[in-house]
């Protein structure tokens, strides 16, 4: 498997930020992965998820939003996220020729690919995936975030753990009831938000893992 190369897009007007293409050989297409709030795309769960995806033929753009490209918290407000999302999903276009483009992430990097969408489609984007969607805070249980959902005409995978403290199911399950033709969830079975699973569970993180990866793989290649 080669390694990722990097490269650089603009942001935004005013921020440059990195990104890692990992293109395995006879890839069917591409996802292009916005990271977490807390963690950039060389967070482990994000290196994890772009080699195993690549194993099973997906190839991947990871890029960086420009708060963590600058080493800074808290997360960039809306209007510079989402345009850093929409400039991704241009630059992988550009970069990564002749494969069908799906887009997403881990939390909030999947949160503000949907609104993204849902403002304007993204060019070229057939679906979105959502690796931990965050529906609300911590303890303050609501739909609010998801209000935006019913304005995205593309499929959509939901892959969520069951004990997703930025999740609580039983809030999400309608809401995606409501869209249930363009929405499909995925439960993985003991994982937080991080898909993290207890060891009285039986399993281990890197099974969750490769459960999150399989799922993710096989949604994508019946899109094409």
């Amino acid at each position: 498997m080669p390694d990722p190369r990097e490269l650089r897009f603009e942001a935004t007007d005013l921020h440059e930020v990195g990104a890692l293409i990992l293109r395995p050989r006879g890839a069917v297409a591409c996802l292009v992965l916005g990271h977490g709030a807390g963690a950039g795309m060389r967070h482990p769960f994000m290196e994890a998820t772009a080699q195993g995806l690549a194993d099973r033929g997906i190839a991947t753009f990871r890029y960086q939003f420009p708060y963590m490209e600058a080493g800074r918290r808290p997360p960039n407000p809306p209007h510079v996220l989402l345009p850093t999302v929409r400039n991704a999903v241009a630059a992988a276009k550009r970069s990564i020729r002749g494969l069908p483009l799906f887009a997403g992430g881990k939390s909030m990097g999947g949160r503000m690919s949907s609104l993204a969408t849902a403002a304007k489609p993204l060019n070229g984007v057939r679906g979105l995936v959502f690796h931990g969607f965050p529906l609300h805070p911590y303890g303050k249980e609501g739909i609010e975030r998801a209000a935006h959902l019913v304005d995205v005409k593309i499929p959509m995978l939901f892959i969520q753990g069951t004990r997703d403290k930025l999740c609580d199911l039983t809030l999400l399950k309608p809401v995606l009831k409501k869209i249930r033709r363009r929405a499909a969830l995925h439960l993985i079975e003991g994982g937080d938000h991080g898909f993290h699973v207890n060891k009285s569970s039986g399993r281990t993180d890197d099974e969750a893992l490769r459960e999150l990866v399989d799922v993710t793989a096989d949604w994508i290649c019946a899109k094409v």
